[in-house]
């Protein structure tokens, strides 16, 4: 790909930009003025669904409205708060962020890429979503949305991860970044989805599948995330239940056991090994409780 765009990518930087208000969708946290926001956003929306943040995102800010807030805080105070996301991990290393933050950076989120990467739980495509939106700065962002995107109107053809990378830098504009990146996430989220809408998409005049056919090249694509496990009778789901009873109060061993009725033993060990592991349950006398991290 070149920079002039010869391949399609000028007309289609443009065509993405005309349809960019048709496709913008009302979700809180877009347009934000507020890094922190920006970066609680990200971090929630890490293998979740747009449609179950919305709530805890407004939630976790009324009562973490800064990083500073946050970290103060216990870490079963902000486990507490990540009922309803899943991936309790993210919520232990969003504390652990906010620590960073309120002791290494004076308590604001970092600007630049590089520094956004030493936080817990940020890797390159969060780094790069809170540099673009919260701070205008003109990196890409390379997700499963913006991958379908790229590997289907851009290149019809499968992308590896470097070649996505290099992609999605070269389709960057000069000006707008920000509104730019988001119109592509927009566009994979509404219309480039894993079944394509495309009769009803507004860039499908300028998608270079559409013109020229041939299988779908982007379940392949770097960028474009498999499938996920189902989530009935698995692990993550039990390991929710634990979690789910230990926001209520401490818990017994007999009582924390009956929270996996009907799982066998040795699982259900499994799973309290890996909470207390990860750092989210810790014992205190006879009783299991939330873990309330280190000060």
């Amino acid at each position: 790909m070149t920079a002039s765009g010869s391949d399609g990518s000028a007309a289609f930087r443009r065509a993405l930009r005309r349809a960019a208000p048709h496709l913008a969708r009302p979700l809180p946290w877009i347009g934000h003025d507020d890094p922190w926001a920006v970066l609680v956003s990200e971090v929630m929306l890490q293998q979740t669904q747009t449609s179950r943040v919305e709530e805890p995102w407004r939630r976790f800010l009324e009562a973490f409205p800064t990083p500073r807030q946050c970290a103060d805080a216990p870490l079963s105070s902000v486990l507490r708060l990540w009922s309803g996301l899943g991936y309790h991990r993210r919520a232990k290393a969003l504390h652990e962020a906010a620590r960073r933050i309120r002791d290494d950076f004076d308590g604001a989120v970092p600007s630049d890429v590089a520094a956004l990467r030493t936080l817990a739980g940020v890797g390159e495509y969060t780094a790069n979503a809170v540099a673009s939106f919260a701070f205008s700065r003109r990196v890409a962002v390379l997700d499963t949305n913006v991958g379908r995107v790229l590997a289907r109107a851009i290149a019809n053809r499968t992308l590896g991860l470097r070649e996505a990378r290099a992609t999605a830098a070269t389709l960057l504009p000069r000006r707008d970044v920000a509104s730019f990146n988001q119109a592509l996430l927009d566009l994979g989220a509404q219309y480039c989805t894993s079944t394509p809408r495309c009769a009803g998409c507004p860039l499908a005049n300028a998608c270079r599948w559409r013109r020229e056919g041939g299988p779908d090249p982007a379940p392949r694509s770097a960028g474009v995330s498999r499938r996920q496990p189902p989530f009935e009778g698995s692990d993550r789901q039990v390991r929710g239940q634990v979690l789910a009873a230990l926001r209520e109060r401490e818990l017994t061993p007999a009582k924390l056991a009956r929270v996996g009725d009907g799982i066998e033993a040795t699982r259900y060990a499994t799973v309290l090994e890996g909470l207390v592991r990860d750092g989210l349950v810790e014992r205190v006398g006879r009783s299991w409780r939330l873990a309330e991290g280190s000060p």
